[in-house]
């Protein structure tokens, strides 16, 4: 069936349908950690203004930490809110890393203000919210908002991930922002694991067993 001229398919284009429908207040939702064998899993939500003018946003593992780091300055001077919110390795470990990931997302939202008409989700799953919602499969590269959460959660993460290097430096966490690298590996061996680490976690778990 063929679209009216000048409709959006709310698929393909979630943030420029909702404009269309005379939505102003749309909210756009990531996470950034949870593969990591240590530190926390941060989310962040964005509303930007619809006359906003940021160039290069995407989804934020496809752009160079300068890039990362310029478009995180503009995105924050430019949007109408945004928020930033962390679970820690303890919380991970206690709810598992797709109900933190979205508890993390969910805390986001909710400390928007002003409160969000429509939250577009990155994946494939809603959040514990009550706020109208649409989950965006690839939303990072697909949504301006979703690409701005990318965005500050990426950095805030690696920016945290490198001032916890200073107090944990065996581990460096300033190169590998605690993935399983073969380094971080065996810094594990050799150290074993500080509060950062996720005890659940493959390769993190094992070593605790054998000890």
């Amino acid at each position: 069936m063929s679209r009216l001229p000048g409709s959006i398919d709310v698929f393909a284009d979630p943030e420029g349908f909702w404009r269309l429908k005379g939505l102003t207040l749309i909210a756009g939702v990531d996470e950034v950690g949870r593969g990591p064998l240590a530190g926390p899993v941060v989310a962040a939500a964005v509303i930007l203004s619809a006359g906003a003018r940021l160039t290069g946003l995407a989804d934020s593992k496809s752009l160079t930490p300068e890039v990362r780091a310029e478009l995180d300055r503009e995105i924050r001077a430019a949007a109408q809110a945004f928020a930033i919110r962390e679970l820690s390795a303890r919380q991970i470990e206690s709810l598992g890393i797709l109900k933190a990931a979205l508890k993390a997302m969910a805390q986001a939202v909710q400390a928007l203000t002003p409160t969000p008409q429509i939250v577009l989700v990155d994946g494939h799953l809603p959040l514990p919210l009550t706020f109208p919602q649409q989950p965006v499969i690839k939303g990072d590269a697909r949504c301006p908002s979703i690409s701005a959460a990318s965005i500050l959660a990426k950095v805030y993460r690696d920016t945290l991930m490198e001032r916890l290097h200073r107090r944990y430096p065996q581990y460096n966490f300033a190169r590998h922002k605690g993935y399983a690298t073969a380094e971080h590996l065996e810094a594990l061996r050799c150290w074993g694991p500080c509060e950062l680490h996720r005890r659940t976690f493959r390769g993190v778990k094992e070593w605790l067993e054998e000890k």
